[in-house]
């Protein structure tokens, strides 16, 4: 009797628990039927596809970082897991909704012009953006110059800019179209060392082959300087690696002179270039080298006139102009006027002299 009991209760419980989950449903495609319920199912999808992502990217992160041994492609791979996984979560939560997106396509057909023109620089970016990964110029890390003379390592590469942290200590957020137009100096391809050049300019009277050896010696006393080892190797050619101060060419005012050096890191040059030239101040001064500079010699003839400077008080006779033309007997035109005016009075003073004295002996 019990056990009939039992089975006849079975039966009943089975038919409950259906009608429960029938009426859930209908409440549910109720709620699903109504706009509130199917902006609350796409939010409720996204935030899945949020979850989601993060675990694959914990899933993944490891063994990519492992596998890809560049750092920005590896970062790229990331990225694009997780914003491929809400973007499929979005798609999944509109269909469910009741979304087709053959409306949308057929709706926005009239603007696809307007927008490409507005997307336009943003596909570009990406565009380049892959480019940039694919072509590996410089990587995350790097220390590189843009042309504009700006330097610094770079922190992130995305598919749509590139993050530089300067020198100063600031940020620099490139488009990644930008960037891929500029000429753009990596100091940290492959090999850090880096060839410095200063240029020396000694007197013609100078030691020469002293000079070279005094900057070559400058050169190595810089502990940031190779100063000798095995040649460095440069594509096919090969250079040495100490320090080497060449004749460059015959000038004006002296003799060039051409240190080439090599740098072990890149990241201190404006430095090491400083503390080189100090070097070579302090080596030149008490040898037989002097330091040339422009020298300029100003010759005066006879159609440059006489320049004087100051006033009767420094030798300049009374009326006379500076620039005035010397005459024959090499006198200024003011100091003639001058000379010919005191023979004047000379002669003046003379004639009343000789008539005062005659009128004396008439009485």
């Amino acid at each position: 009797m019990g056990d009939g009991g039992f089975a006849m209760a079975q039966p009943g419980g089975l038919v409950s628990i259906g009608n429960w989950i029938t009426r859930f449903g209908d409440a549910l495609r109720g709620i699903v039927g109504s706009p509130g319920g199917r902006l609350l199912l796409v939010i409720l999808s996204v935030a899945v596809g949020v979850l989601a992502s993060k675990f694959l990217v914990r899933l993944i992160g490891r063994p990519v970082a492992r596998r890809v041994s560049r750092q920005s492609v590896a970062q790229t791979i990331v990225r694009g897991v997780r914003v491929g996984t809400i973007v499929m979560s979005l798609l999944v939560g509109l269909w469910a909704g009741g979304f087709r997106f053959t409306d949308l396509l057929v709706g926005t057909a009239v603007f696809s012009a307007v927008i490409g023109i507005i997307l336009a620089p943003i596909v570009g970016n990406f565009i380049n953006g892959v480019f940039i990964l694919a072509d590996q110029p410089f990587e995350i890390g790097d220390m590189i110059e843009l042309e504009n003379g700006t330097t610094g390592f770079v922190e992130d590469i995305t598919i749509r800019y590139t993050k530089i942290f300067t020198l100063d200590n600031t940020f620099l957020v490139v488009p990644n179209g930008t960037m891929r137009e500029r000429d753009v100096t990596n100091y940290s391809a492959e090999d850090e060392r880096t060839r410095r050049t200063i240029d020396v300019l000694v007197t013609y009277e100078s030691d020469i082959s002293e000079a070279r050896r005094l900057i070559e010696r400058a050169a190595r006393d810089c502990e940031a300087v190779i100063d000798g080892g095995p040649d460095i190797r440069v594509g096919v050619a090969r250079y040495t690696a100490s320090p080497d101060c060449r004749i460059h060419e015959f000038g004006d005012d002296g003799v060039l002179l051409r240190l080439r050096y090599w740098v072990k890191k890149p990241y201190k040059l404006a430095k090491v270039q400083s503390d080189v030239n100090i070097r070579i101040r302090e080596r030149v001064k008490d040898a037989d080298v002097e330091m040339a500079y422009p020298h300029r010699h100003l010759v005066f003839d006879d159609t440059s006139g006489i320049a004087r400077i100051g006033g009767p008080e420094d030798g300049r006779p009374p009326g006379q102009r500076a620039g005035d033309k010397p005459d024959s007997e090499g006198r200024g035109t003011g100091e003639s006027r001058s000379t010919e005016a005191e023979v004047r009075e000379t002669t003046e003073a003379t004639a009343d002299s000789v008539g005062g004295a005659g009128s004396g002996n008439d009485r």
